[in-house]
């Protein structure tokens, strides 16, 4: 971002309460968190239920914030403040809604390729690899963590400069009609549906409700010159793209995915031959059909990920077939999927002092990807002992009982020694890991982290391996920091 006072306040609809002493200086940034404020950032104070932005209005231009965006009138020894430090205060009728305007305004500024992606599960895993493989050929910024809701989708366009060749937005819903605003405000180029999955599916009753809800990113894909990513392999593939009118406004469709069949499209990227290593990283061939570079030729190079899980050549697929759409080669894209990192919280690997390993994935969990992270829990060579330890999944409503019993039905089919499950809803994973042939003696419950770490503490020996995975809510990132520190 670089704008200015006046324009800050012309874009928000605000009132200049207190001028910088330059009003032609550019501001270069924004945040809501006074702690995370650099110098030339723009400070929103946010109103909260337990913290007020306003009260760190004066903490943030000591930290060197050039405005301070604010909804309620500042007193005398702020303004006061704001004057002594040159800074200016911008008073706004609603703060939230000055992040959305601002970043509305400065969409116009942006002269890249924005990329807007969306998904039931993996989108932020598929958005990292996009900008990792993107990086290899432009200047990139994306969304920061899973900073995907009214509030970050902004920011992230707010981070971008003029300048910048692609920016690349994850957009995450939770209904009907949530990506749709969220897609007028981005206005993307280019659109990525990674699945259509069961996350959210108490909100929105079904999978089609689901599918419409993503669709949403491919009608707002511009006419003519809008391309549409879409997962093959997934069995709503079609009817997202019939969602979003792809032939009738000449949107193009490229495929992308862990597929084994033809092209239905004119370029695709497959990602075929799958195997897991050791370590349970994919090893496979990405197939590119139909791209400018080697139009009607059928491209292929091995790549093995850093990233662990199969489902992650499908996400890697996708950010492949981006890469392609803009230009990039083959090998430019190979090179980039194969040194890219996990993120902390996703299948992350940590060497324990006490020598055993723990698979880190307590960020979150939606039933595809807790099979995804079980079956590479499985594939992963150990000398010792497996051990899951599985917490609830949330937002399934009265689809919950069957999403968690199907999970506990997988379990004794992989080679997991033993399941410790804490939660509610995980009892249902237990009893079917019972009904499925798990014996009574492998299977046990928790009431609290801390009785999961006893129950680890006495079990874990130093060659064994611990898989962690449960909804973000249930907040079993508590384990894994018990079993490292």
């Amino acid at each position: 971002m670089r704008l200015n006072a006046k324009q800050i306040a012309h874009f928000t609809g605000g009132t200049l309460v207190v001028n910088p002493v330059d009003l032609g200086q550019l501001a270069t940034g924004l945040t809501w968190d006074s702690r995370q404020v650099t110098p030339g950032d723009v400070y929103v104070a946010l109103p909260g239920e337990r913290v007020d932005g306003h009260s760190f209005v004066d903490a943030a231009l000591r930290a060197g914030a050039q405005i301070a965006l604010v909804m309620q009138p500042m007193d005398e020894k702020t303004k006061l403040l704001a004057k002594e430090l040159g800074a200016g205060i911008i008073e706004v009728s609603n703060t939230t809604a000055a992040i959305t305007d601002l970043a509305r305004a400065w969409r116009g500024f942006l002269q890249g390729k924005v990329i807007g992606l969306t998904g039931s599960s993996g989108k932020t895993t598929t958005k990292n690899l996009v900008r990792d493989v993107l990086s290899a050929g432009f200047s990139v910024v994306a969304t920061q963590g899973n900073q995907n809701n009214e509030l970050g989708v902004p920011k992230t366009l707010l981070n971008a400069n003029p300048e910048t060749q692609c920016v690349v937005v994850e957009m995450g819903m939770r209904g009907l009609h949530q990506i749709e605003p969220l897609c007028d405000l981005v206005k993307p180029d280019l659109g990525i549906i990674v699945n259509v999955g069961e996350s959210h599916i108490e909100l929105l009753g079904g999978r089609d409700n689901i599918a419409r809800a993503k669709a949403e990113l491919f009608q707002a894909l511009p006419d003519g010159t809008g391309v549409a990513f879409v997962n093959a392999a997934d069995d709503y593939a079609s009817f997202v793209c019939q969602q979003g009118a792809l032939k009738q406004r000449n949107v193009e469709a490229v495929s992308f995915g862990a597929y084994e069949g033809e092209p239905a499209t004119k370029c695709a990227v497959f990602a075929q031959n799958i195997a897991l290593d050791e370590q349970g990283r994919p090893c496979f061939t990405l197939r590119a059909y139909g791209f400018p570079a080697a139009y009607g030729e059928d491209q292929q190079v091995s790549v093995t990920l850093n990233l662990r899980g199969i489902h992650n050549a499908s996400n890697a697929s996708a950010a492949a077939a981006v890469g392609l759409s803009l230009g990039m080669s083959l090998q430019q894209v190979a090179e980039a999927l194969a040194t890219a990192e996990p993120e902390s919280g996703r299948q992350q690997i940590i060497k324990a002092r006490a020598g055993f390993t723990v698979v880190n994935d307590a960020y979150n969990a939606n039933p595809e990807s807790m099979r995804a992270s079980l079956i590479t829990f499985a594939a992963m060579e150990t000398a010792g002992k497996r051990v899951a330890v599985l917490g609830d999944m949330g937002e399934l409503g009265s689809y919950a009982p069957a999403c968690h019993t199907g999970i506990g039905s997988l379990i004794p089919e992989l080679p997991i020694d033993t399941l410790i499950c804490i939660g509610e809803l995980s009892a249902y994973i237990a009893q079917a890991a019972r009904d499925a042939g798990m014996p009574q003696d492998k299977i046990m419950q928790a009431e609290t982290v801390s009785d999961v770490l006893g129950m680890l503490d006495s079990l874990l020996m130093p060659q064994d391996a611990v898989l962690v995975k449960a909804s973000h809510f249930m907040g079993l990132s508590r384990v894994v920091e018990g079993l490292i520190h």
